[in-house]
Parts: structure tokens; C-alpha cells; sequence
């Protein structure tokens, strides 16, 4: 594997930190700019907003710039927005620094995996994919863990700073590492083409059960510290552990999952969500028992990214000749999730329920994922299933190559 697709993983790996280190700060931050936790949950919405809305325009707007120009400016625009937010000192501009960072995020990660298939020959497509992917599985193992220990011991400014510098090294070593040029006999893509493979109403479902799946993930998740400190009675100090347990979890699901996928997407995507739902009630109902909530950490990980591969092959099966815009607005559809559901969950506390009620909330959308993947299950029953192309192996939350994945002779049959 070329070098330069590890420095495209790392990259992904320090954003992606970004995208996931609120969960373990928001007790800290909420304090710092004097706003209730549920308010301080809003971030994390703000942050999906801005992925929503920037994968799919800088899918089309990155489509014929040179790879690399993308993405040192895209990275670039990360840095300073994660520098004016470590140096924020009201709510709201710290609310806008994460919108513009997810944002070129979105951007950046599409790119990313687009320049890695572009740099290997296509038997290495997938290894080349997993590999930038994996960046953000690493981010929830080691850099949401770390960055909340670094919070605990320095502020969650620390945080934001560390991100900045982090990002600053993969930018330079973008710079030095990624070729500037489109590969070749890579042919260009065309909008228009793109957009005609968007009008399949089957694909729209599979996008509403995403935004279901990752959402009752994330409504959890978001105040997940607040559940072990409050609820669970965890000290501080094990919070990071706890969340890195939850990342490890995720790595087992991922690598299991990818394996599901490509013959049954749908069982896999239904008892994913069935498990999810299971997890999220027993969290609920245990939260006050340490050592059992602890544990169910590692599984509420593993069904959280279990369904991760189901829902990124699908849409590619259902689109095959819009391998950009499919993609990305796959991750607009993850992040739908990720902003509706921590406000659904901020909104429960604040009426009084208490910071456990939030798995409830996951379970509620877990339900209706399942029922909409039911509903996509008797669907493919009465129409073939297209040839796919080569799904981009699991461990992002959404993302998926400006240039396309390569073609690969694999079928499914849809369930």
C-alpha cells in the first residue's frame, strides 16, 4: 500500500476525532461557556448540519479540482476553524466554527477515499478504501479518548488545540505526499449523469434508514460521559477508557460487518438494528449499575457499527452509475441522524428525565429503522437486484470517493 494512502487515513483520523470528541466534553465545555448540557449536545448537531449540507455540494464542487489542492485547502479552512473555536468565548461562535468545520470535513473525506482508489490498481481498491476509512474507527478508539483525558487535564480548549495541530501535520504532509493531478486514464465525472441516478425511490428509503440507524446510535452516544458520571456514578478519570472501550466495540462490528454485507445487506442491517434496540434499552434501564453499563458500552460499539458496511454497500447497489453523489449524500443522510437526534435527546432531559432517558430515544429510532428496512426487504423481493460496484469498506460515516469506486464483479441478492 502506496505511503501516501496512510497519510490520507491519518488526515481522516484527525478530523474524525473532531467529529466524535464532543461526547466526552460536553460536561466540561457546558460549564466553561455557561450553557446547560443539552445546549452544549447542540454542537454535535450543529457539526452534522454542516456535513449534511457540505457532502453533497463539495461532492460536486471538488468534482474536477486537483486532488491535492482540495485537500490542503480543505484542510486548511479545518485548522483556522478549529483555532478561532479553541479561542471562542461565546456559545455561538463556537457553534459556527463547527458547521464551517464539518463543512470541508465532508468535503475532505470524500476526496480522500476518491485520491486513494485513484493511487492503487483496482484488485487494492477496497484495501486502499478501508485503509483512509479506518482513520475514523482510530479516531473513536484513541483520539475521542484522548482528547477528553487531555479535556480533563487542561480544558476542553486543549482539545480544539490539539485537533488544529494534529490537522496542520496531515495538511503538510499531504502537501509533500499526494500526487496533484487526476490518475491515469481516470475519466472525469459528470454532474448531470450523477443526478439521474438519484431519482430511484429505493434509494431514498435506504437514506431514511441510515439517518435512523446512525441516529439512534448518536442520540446515546452524545451524552454518553453524562450517563457515566451522573447517572452510572464513573469517575471522571474513567471516562476516556470507557469511551475508547466503546471505539474497540465498534473495530469488532466493522470487521464483522464488512464480512455480512456483501451477500445479505438487509439481515444484516435488520438484526444490527434489532441488537441496537436491545443494547439501548438495557442501557436505559441499567445506567445506575456501573460495571453493567460499562460493558454494554463495548456492545452498544459493536451494534453501532455492525450496520455501518450494510448501509454504505446498499446505496451503492441501488445507484451503481452515481458513485459520487450516492455516496455523498449517504453522509448527509448519516448526519440527518447525528443533527436530529441529540436535540430529540437533549430535548427529553430537559423535560425532566434524566440523562439515561436518552437510550430510550435510541430505542424509538432503531424501531422505526427496522420497520423501514422491513419495508426495503419486501421491496427487493419484486425487483432485481442491479450489479454493484465495490463498496467502500466500512469504518466511515458516510463518505464516499468524488472520482468513484471501481467497478467489481459482485452481486447481491438484497437481503
Amino acid at each position: 500500500m502506496p505511503l501516501s494512502v496512510y497519510v490520507l487515513g491519518f488526515g481522516i483520523f484527525t478530523q474524525g476525532t473532531s467529529e466524535f470528541m464532543l461526547s466526552g466534553l460536553l460536561p466540561d465545555l457546558a460549564d466553561d461557556l455557561g450553557v446547560s448540557i443539552p445546549a452544549a449536545g447542540l454542537l454535535i448537531s450543529a457539526f452534522a448540519v454542516g456535513m449534511v449540507i457540505g457532502a453533497p455540494l463539495l461532492a460536486i464542487t471538488t468534482l474536477r479540482w486537483p486532488r491535492r489542492t482540495a485537500l490542503v485547502a480543505l484542510q486548511g479552512v479545518f485548522v483556522l476553524a478549529h483555532i478561532v473555536g479553541a479561542m471562542a468565548t461565546t456559545y455561538e461562535l463556537l457553534f459556527a466554527t463547527r458547521v464551517i468545520s464539518a463543512l470541508v470535513y465532508a468535503g475532505c473525506f470524500g476526496v480522500a477515499l476518491a485520491t486513494a482508489v485513484s493511487l492503487v490498481p483496482p484488485g487494492s481498491t477496497g484495501k486502499a478504501v478501508a485503509t483512509v476509512a479506518g482513520g475514523l474507527t482510530l479516531a473513536t478508539i484513541v483520539g475521542v479518548p484522548a482528547g477528553t483525558l487531555l479535556s480533563q487535564y487542561a480544558g476542553w480548549r486543549a482539545a480544539f488545540w490539539a485537533v488544529a495541530a494534529a490537522t496542520m501535520v496531515s495538511l503538510l504532509w499531504t502537501a509533500f505526499a499526494i500526487p496533484g493531478g487526476r490518475a491515469d486514464g481516470e475519466p472525469p465525472r459528470s454532474a448531470r449523469a450523477e443526478l439521474r441516478g438519484m431519482k430511484r425511490p429505493h434509494l431514498w428509503l435506504s437514506y431514511a434508514i441510515t439517518a435512523f440507524t446512525f441516529g439512534a446510535v448518536i442520540v446515546t452516544f452524545s451524552y454518553l460521559a453524562s450517563v457515566l458520571t451522573e447517572v452510572s456514578g464513573l469517575a471522571d478519570a474513567w471516562v476516556p477508557g470507557v469511551l475508547a472501550l466503546f471505539g474497540v466495540g465498534g473495530l469488532l462490528g466493522i470487521t464483522l460487518g464488512s464480512r455480512w454485507a456483501q451477500t445479505h445487506p438487509l439481515r444484516t442491517l435488520l438484526w444490527g438494528l434489532v441488537g441496537l434496540m436491545i443494547v439501548s434499552a438495557l442501557i436505559a434501564l441499567t445506567a445506575r449499575h456501573t460495571a453493567v453499563t460499562v460493558v454494554l458500552v463495548f456492545f452498544l460499539g459493536f451494534v453501532a457499527w455492525v450496520t455501518n458496511p450494510a448501509l454504505q454497500a446498499r446505496v451503492y447497489a441501488l445507484a451503481p452509475e452515481a458513485p459520487t453523489l450516492v455516496g455523498a449524500t449517504n453522509t448527509a443522510a448519516f448526519n440527518v441522524g447525528n443533527t436530529l437526534a441529540p436535540m430529540l435527546g437533549g430535548l427529553v432531559i430537559s423535560t425532566g428525565h434524566g440523562f439515561a432517558s436518552v437510550a430510550w430515544v435510541g430505542v424509538a429510532l432503531a424501531a422505526t429503522g427496522c420497520l423501514a428496512t422491513l419495508w426495503a426487504w419486501r421491496l427487493s423481493g419484486r425487483t432485481p437486484a442491479p450489479a454493484v460496484t465495490s463498496p467502500p469498506v466500512p469504518g466511515d460515516t458516510g463518505s464516499t470517493p468524488a472520482g468513484g469506486p471501481r467497478r467489481a464483479a459482485l452481486t447481491h441478492t438484497g437481503t
